[in-house]
């Protein structure tokens, strides 16, 4: 594995480790079907995120003559030449694992067909569908007539065509046909034989057409091969505070669409000549990753393959209430005597939105404020808010615009918020706001009452059910007056610079929460230097912080316990000779996405806990409004710390974190117990009592 000069990893050559478990889970036979089709389309999803962004990032590095120093960077031409021979091994064990995946579905008598495997009555079916709903969608594109070709979408594929007639070999024209899978179904389900489902991509259900299309004009030769181009989506917003935001997003995602392209995938059966032709006419080289490739492309549409056509498909275990919050109950009441901590997506997050509901109709409720980065497409939590406002509450939002792709999501949310009288609040220029926060202000019969939450994760109830975070519930004055102060701050930030660092209890991004854990890992290394008991069990995305690491090594040579749970970049070397404990560092990929920050410091009486926003990268800690709450119930803190020992114990699918990333699997030992973590952690959660 690539390392720079400070013996760590280099994050992008991490990152592509991090894809390949992703990967893994879709090559493991255990795995069920549909299932392993859904890791690849994971993988293919993750792969075109990183062209669009490091990979553009990294191409610019080298356009602006610099040698690398982006974080933890060695030079950008050797990372961007080792990305590039990684990205096409792994792309030729994704065709395998497809393949392999294609055989085994015929086994169920699943069959994927293509336009030359078509029955009598699949093809009138065929034709029909196109007919009816296709043709309509799609204009051909006479690419050698065009002085220029028109900017090939970024998320799309399209069907390079060579258009040919038999007896006027230099009659040969080309075409591109995107497929209009925006507007409909990528997989097609087709007339079969009694007990089989044969499915049809959409792209074939063209190809198959091009006759119809073009015959008219002569031509009797049809051939077309998939093809698609990653653009750079990076967003250079100004850093000038008088900057307009919205118009400043506005041009970054008209730019995305015509962004300089980073890859360029295509099918590897494809002509020669048309090949050749593409390269030049989209005025790609081959430092541009010219990807070979399959039939298919876009591969990030099988994470919606067809679950209903498979009878065995064992449903996740559905969520379940807290059993300290189960309706009938008021969840301010509950949280007036106690802290609830929610463990999603074990827990159910409509407790979330049912606490939302309860504030909107209390009549004693007479403010909500609350940080929204990502939301569901149709939202019950803005649901909730709006029905606030209508309900007489002043409710504030914080409304993070620039969410990566989600940004013109928020914007379209923004205008419908105003609409509503909720007072909206951007991000912060050069300053995202990912910290999960919410503050709820009650006066009852004089007395003022708050009522919050901090969480790991977003507020969004679709992928609450499958992302692994944790959400506290409160009522805690040092908490919520410090959620107020942050709020204070991103209202007015301005008049309100100092709130930030008047927090006393929440540790904060960009103000102390690099400080607060390398005090934490300071303390711990102390304690291992007087031979006491010292231990950190750290659960996090990303780790790729130069600071934290380089501290996180003074500790293990100082003898401290170190228990990491990454789930996908980690630029620390694990294994150094130095070490006198060596870290116990692994991997979870599995149904659920591990997506929460989990922070533990010690043991005993002088433990430390924290849940946190912000994964220990740069971005997160210097760039951005971050939130590391202190877990002060011992019982939450114990469940945490119990949680984390699950995670750590994961023997089927946790893989090593070793310093050449080659995730091999945890191996049992000897009579150890079979420990899958997401499914013993739901029984954990299940049986806990709560005094």
């Amino acid at each position: 594995m690539l390392k720079n000069s400070k013996q760590t990893i280099v994050r992008d050559l991490s990152w592509l480790a991090f894809n390949a478990r992703v990967l893994q889970e879709a090559n493991d036979p255990d795995n069920h079907l549909h299932d392993r089709l859904r890791f690849l389309g994971i993988f293919s999803n993750n792969l075109d995120e990183f062209f669009r962004v490091r990979v553009a990032a990294l191409n610019k590095m080298v356009l602006m003559g610099k040698s690398a120093k982006m974080h933890l960077e060695a030079n950008p031409d050797k990372i961007l030449k080792k990305i590039q021979q990684t990205v096409i091994t792994q792309q030729q064990e994704f065709d395998g694992t497809y393949s392999d995946i294609i055989k085994e579905l015929a086994q169920y008598q699943i069959f994927i067909k293509n336009e030359k495997q078509l029955s009598k009555k699949q093809k009138e079916f065929v034709a029909h569908y196109f007919e009816e709903k296709v043709r309509t969608q799609i204009i051909p594109l006479m690419i050698e007539s065009i002085p220029q070709i028109p900017l090939l979408r970024d998320k799309s594929i399209y069907l390079a065509c060579v258009l040919g007639k038999t007896h006027e070999s230099m009659a040969q024209r080309y075409a591109l046909i995107e497929i209009p899978t925006k507007v409909l179904p990528r997989f097609v389900i087709m007339p079969a034989e009694k007990g089989a489902t044969d499915i049809i991509l959409l792209e074939d259900i063209i190809r198959y057409n091009l006759p119809m299309l073009f015959a008219p004009f002569g031509f009797d030769r049809f051939l077309g091969y998939i093809i698609k181009v990653t653009r750079d989506a990076e967003l250079e917003t100004d850093n000038d505070v008088n900057t307009n935001l919205i118009a400043e997003l506005e041009k970054g995602l008209k730019n995305r669409k015509r962004g300089r392209a980073t890859r360029f995938v295509y099918d590897r059966q494809i002509e020669p000549a048309l090949l050749n032709y593409l390269v030049k006419r989209l005025g790609l080289s081959k430092k541009d990753n010219l990807i070979p490739g399959g039939r298919i492309h876009n591969f990030k549409d099988f994470i919606d393959f067809p679950s209903a056509i498979f009878k065995d498909l064992r449903p996740r275990p559905r969520p379940f209430v807290h059993p300290l919050l189960k309706q009938p109950c008021r969840i301010m009441d509950v949280l007036e005597k106690r802290d609830v901590m929610l463990h999603l997506p074990y827990h159910s997050f409509d407790t979330v939105i049912d606490l939302l509901r309860e504030a909107a109709i209390d009549p004693f409720v007479q403010s909500i404020r609350i940080a929204l980065y990502r939301v569901a497409k149709n939202s019950k939590i803005v649901n909730a808010l709006i029905n606030a406002v209508r309900n007489g509450k002043e409710v504030t939002v914080v409304l993070e615009l620039r969410a990566r792709f989600d940004e013109e999501a928020n914007m379209r949310w923004k205008a419908q918020l105003e609409e509503e009288g909720v007072k909206v609040v951007l991000g912060l220029p050069g300053m995202k706001v990912h910290a999960k926060i919410c503050v709820i202000k009650k006066r009852e019969f004089n007395k003022l009452k708050q009522y919050g939450f901090v969480s790991t994760g977003n507020m969004n109830e679709n992928t609450a059910t499958y992302y692994g975070d944790h959400t506290l519930l409160t009522t805690d004055r040092t908490i919520v007056a410090d959620v107020n102060r942050i709020f204070d701050y991103l209202e007015n930030p301005v008049k309100r610079a100092a709130a930030l660092r008047a927090c006393k209890t929440l540790a904060l991004s960009p103000v102390n929460m690099r400080r607060v854990m390398l005090a934490n890992i300071d303390k711990q290394i102390r304690l291992a230097r007087k031979k006491q008991d010292a231990s950190m069990n750290i659960k996090l995305n990303s780790l790729v912080d130069q600071v934290l690491i380089d501290r996180m090594y003074a500790a293990a040579r100082a003898g401290v316990k170190i228990g990491l749970v990454i789930r996908g970049i980690c630029c620390m070397s694990t294994e150094q000779k130095l070490f006198k404990v060596q870290p116990k560092a692994v991997s979870i990929i599995d149904d659920y996405l591990e997506h929460a920050r989990v922070l533990i410091f010690g043991t005993g009486k002088e433990q430390q806990v924290y849940i946190s926003s912000a994964d220990w990268m740069v971005r997160n800690l210097d760039h951005r409004i971050e939130a590391a709450c202190p877990i002060k119930d011992k019982e939450i803190q114990q469940e945490l710390s119990d949680i984390l020992n699950i995670q750590l114990a994961e023997n089927v699918k946790g893989r090593i974190l070793d310093n050449e990333q080659s995730n091999n699997y945890v191996q049992r030992q000897n009579d150890e117990p079979m420990v899958r973590s997401q499914e013993a952690i739901y029984k954990y959660l299940q049986s806990k009592i709560y005094k």
